[in-house]
């Protein structure tokens, strides 16, 4: 799979000399971040598409490559590629950094747009004045850059060295402190609105404080772990990441175009712009990963890119002003993590891997399941004849009885599903999934701009 065929290799290169040309196009105006941060997203589809090809056997004869244990042959393909697709990714807005700023920079360096403007001695000695640079702005993004080199780095680590999943929880928290001091300096705010049934009570606002930081920390460690736990078949991580890029994206447009013409902008228009930014790209990589890691994959993506892209989610969160609106797309990930939390904490044996089962003789996956050595304790009895009732979740009983649980299903949302509507093919299940992920998606944006208007007084596009 090294190769390019000639069909790809042409169609690449087609994709990347517009791109450039419509990149060195948005000079000749105000620099159009938008439209050369789209050009820039097709330079990242393309060098992503290309690089894994051609890294693929170099993973490989690097150690890192595993086995896909849903298929009837087991052939090893390379493993870790979104490693690729980050660091690709880094580059890319890492590159696109002048465009945003760039009125701010020809107003800053040119004497206002002048260009022809004389330079005085005094400015020749102390440098040129920069107060109208927007330089919070440039901080809010250079943060984003920031956050996003550690938890790469984080997720670098743990697919060479397989990190405990205790020891590495916490560790996109830590990675969050740029954004998070940057969203103090900048920002600051710690307010929420109150629901106008509770006004007469509490007011129109409430200051959170330090626990709003705690919140905004509680994002950035649950993004890109819930993208990390909800994976186990073919293409879903980069799938379920690209539908919550789109409508993290739709959800812009909303906010941006929906609303009524104004004189003056909106306070949420820079911060969903910088989403935008921020978004483009990395559908552009995820797009060229997918290609390669869909039903069935050529490369596995890795934990690197399930921390890459979590954490590309929360900073656009926090950074975007609009953090709650972003749980609401995160609806399947929460009840992943909320069901699989039992196994998690350990009340519930938890196996290494909680991957479906595939039988070979169906060529269908079924749902797996953990043997108990002992009879569970009472409250895991209790609680699993609880989900055994509901029911989301499966168990099997000793020949003789006595009512002793010796087995249970796994509890992840691949396995739920599988228990609802019976054993089907690996591509069928993520289609399922990826459909629920869309639906869901969509009713909370639903509930975001429509809903939200019957408990508070206004929506941004308002």
């Amino acid at each position: 799979m090294n190769l390019l065929s000639s069909t790809e290799a042409f169609s690449l290169s087609a994709l990347s000399l517009a791109c450039v040309g419509v990149v060195a196009n948005t000079f000749q105006g105000d620099g159009e971040p938008v439209i050369a941060s789209l050009a820039f997203s097709g330079l990242a589809f393309a060098s992503s598409y290309s690089m894994i090809r051609w890294l693929g056997p170099v993973f490989m004869n690097a150690g890192l490559k595993g086995r896909d244990m849903s298929k009837l042959k087991r052939t090893e393909i390379p493993e870790s590629l979104g490693a690729v697709c980050a660091l690709i990714y880094l580059l890319t807005i890492i590159v696109f950094i002048p465009f945003p700023f760039y009125k701010d920079i020809v107003a800053a360096t040119s004497g206002g747009g002048n260009r022809d403007i004389s330079v005085s001695e005094d400015h020749q000695i102390s440098g040129r004045s920069l107060h109208r640079f927007p330089h919070s702005k440039l901080a809010t993004y250079l943060s984003a850059v920031l956050s996003l080199q550690s938890v790469v780095i984080l997720g670098i680590g743990d697919d060479l060295f397989d990190i405990r999943w205790r020891h590495k929880f916490f560790i996109p928290a830590f990675a969050s402190i740029p954004v998070l001091i940057v969203y103090f300096v900048d920002y600051g705010v710690t307010n929420v609105v109150v629901p106008m049934q509770l006004e007469p009570y509490l007011g129109q606002m409430v200051d959170l404080g330090w626990l709003y930081y705690t919140y905004m920390a509680a994002i950035a460690i649950f993004c890109p772990n819930s993208i990390n736990i909800l994976a186990g078949i073919n293409g879903i991580e980069v799938s379920q990441s690209i539908v919550i890029g789109c409508l993290l994206l739709l959800n812009d447009l909303l906010s941006l175009y929906a609303a009524p013409s104004s004189p003056n902008p909106h306070p949420a228009t820079d911060p969903h712009y910088f989403s935008i930014y921020l978004v483009l790209p990395f559908l552009g990589v995820s797009l060229a990963l997918w290609s390669h890691n869909w039903y069935p994959a050529k490369v596995f993506v890795g934990d690197t890119y399930c921390y890459f892209a979590g954490m590309v989610f929360a900073i656009v969160g926090i950074l975007g002003h609009f953090s709650k609106t972003l749980l609401l797309l995160f609806i399947p990930q929460i009840i992943n993590f909320v069901y699989s939390a039992p196994q998690l904490f350990h009340v519930i044996p938890c196996p290494r891997h909680r991957l479906p089962r595939f039988n070979a003789r169906t060529g269908l996956l079924e749902p797996s399941t953990t043997q108990w050595q002992r009879p569970p304790r009472k409250s895991a009895a209790l609680l699993l004849n609880l989900l055994a009732g509901l029911p989301v979740a499966l168990i099997k009983l000793e020949k003789n009885n006595l009512g002793e649980i010796v087995e249970s299903t796994n509890l992840t949302i691949l396995n739920l599903w599988l228990v609802w509507f019976g054993p089907m093919r690996e591509d069928k299940l993520a289609i399922g999934i990826l459909l629920m992920q869309l639906s869901c998606g969509l009713f909370g944006l639903f509930v975001r701009h429509e809903l939200a208007l019957l408990v508070f007084r206004q929506d941004n596009r308002q």
